[in-house]
């Protein structure tokens, strides 16, 4: 099931980026095999982002396992890695060996910095990504440093998700040719995409550099988070009128004071007030007169707290597998429905049955175990 049920993709094991492109794929119903360097690692078992996906381990440096993956690219749609630029042409299994193969398939690779450029080769994260290319210096409060938003916009956003909608645009786009080709993914530009509204902004004249100044970091009254009675949270996001008048009529604040939304220079003082009224109420007091309403409001859950919510449990939002709530499967699909994911794989799990169905015979796979080219848990 799924929509990408029937395509066959092959994952080089990498950190963060790279299994949540795998899994974004496995989700959607793609046979993802996952080549796992050999040699048990139990926190594989309780990763969500390795779920979905047979496991086969391969020493990729040495002649049979090199053999061994290039037999999987003859089968293959798409192969993904995440090494630094020109590691695995080093270690002769770059795009020119793998689509000498294969001539349709698609070779995705992820770096932080892209295969080319004075940082091609430099070591970094999701932070110095998303510091490149203005992401982090729009995001903290006035007046304080910037703010980092987990690791969500590099590696997930920019990278990951980018990653997977380059490697089905290639996949479609072969389906055509008859012609693979090199994805080139770096987080680096993928958070530049996510930028694009703030250019814009910023063109219009209508984005100030200066960090918690405009509408959607928080400098806004009416677009920001508030503390309630119980020392727990509450998000506001009230910013077209209507919107802002039901907001107005809710938390029952002055008409007098409130109604120059758009006055700027007011913004500071009108938070301090809203600060004020929000502490009057818990939490949950706060959804009973908001939630469900235009004012657009939504409670600050913690991560043990979501699968709790009745609007989370009436969408499935969350499911259990191996005994840890995780995200459910998205987008959904009104006919090709991914089934639910199994969850993570021991490194080499999958070994023997993945080369028997890439054409080895039992013998053949005997051979390559004994040799230690790959290992089966």
């Amino acid at each position: 099931m799924g929509p990408l049920s029937g395509m066959k993709i092959i994952e080089l094991a990498g950190i963060g980026p790279g299994p949540f492109c795998g899994m974004l794929l496995s989700d959607m119903g793609a046979e993802v095999i996952r080549v796992d360097r050999p040699g048990n690692d139990p926190r594989r078992m309780k990763d969500v982002l390795t779920r979905g996906r047979k496991s086969i381990a391969i020493d990729l440096k040495s002649e049979g396992g090199k053999e061994a993956l290039l037999k999987l690219c003859e089968s293959a749609d798409a192969l993904f890695e995440g090494f630094r630029p020109g590691v695995t042409e080093r270690l002769g299994l770059g795009p020119d060996e793998c689509l000498a193969r294969n001539e349709k398939l698609v070779y995705g690779r992820m770096t932080g910095w892209g295969q080319e450029g004075p940082m091609a080769q430099a070591a970094g994260h999701d932070i110095n990504y998303i510091s490149l290319i203005g992401a982090l210096h729009a995001i903290g409060e006035p007046g304080g440093k910037p703010v980092p938003p987990l690791n969500l916009v590099g590696d997930f956003g920019g990278g990951g998700m980018v990653l997977a909608f380059g490697l089905v645009c290639a996949m479609l786009e072969a389906q055509k040719s008859g012609k693979g080709q090199v994805v080139d993914t770096a987080m680096v530009d993928g958070a530049a995409i996510l930028m694009g509204m703030f250019f814009t902004m910023q063109a219009a004249g209508v984005f100030s550099m200066e960090r918690g100044s405009n509408t959607l970091d928080g400098g806004a009254h009416f677009y920001g988070t508030y503390e309630t009675k119980d020392g727990k949270y509450v998000s506001i996001g009230s910013i077209e009128p209507q919107f802002y008048a039901l907001l107005m009529e809710k938390a029952e604040l002055d008409p007098e004071k409130f109604t120059a939304q758009m006055e700027q220079s007011r913004w500071g003082e009108l938070r301090g007030e809203l600060t004020e009224v929000f502490k009057t109420k818990t939490r949950d007091e706060w959804r009973e007169i908001m939630e469900g309403t235009d004012v657009c409001f939504a409670p600050i859950m913690a991560l043990d707290e979501v699968q709790n919510h009745p609007h989370n449990i009436a969408r499935n939002s969350f499911v259990e597998i191996d005994d840890m709530v995780q995200p459910a499967p998205a987008p959904r699909f009104s006919r090709t429905s991914a089934e639910l994911p199994h969850g993570s794989r021991l490194p080499g799990e999958d070994t023997r049955v993945v080369l028997l169905a890439a054409g080895y015979v039992d013998a053949e796979v005997d051979d390559l175990l004994s040799s230690g080219a790959v290992t089966q848990a």
